[in-house]
């Protein structure tokens, strides 16, 4: 049996359904044994459903530009404390 670490490792490709035949079925048994892992891929499931039926925006260009800004200073100070 799978362990959820092992699950939760696969779990993109399962939704994906990239993956063989072989592993999908031990994922599957995975999730009809162990509550958490099916809370965790039926709660992903819906979510990925919900994006997928929304429509795409686009952010104001300042607020652009002021989000980059910040993910380039939070990698810069990773890259300090590092």
């Amino acid at each position: 049996m799978l362990t959820c670490k092992e699950f939760l490792n696969e779990l993109t490709d399962y939704l994906d359904e990239t993956i063989g035949a072989e592993i999908r079925a031990k994922l599957e048994r995975h999730i009809t044994e162990c509550p958490n892992c099916w809370v965790m891929c039926d709660t992903t499931k819906k979510t990925i459903k919900v994006f997928k039926g929304m429509e795409s925006c686009t952010i104001p260009e300042d607020v652009h530009t002021r989000l980059m800004a910040a993910v380039e200073r939070k990698i810069a100070a990773d890259k300090k404390s590092t």
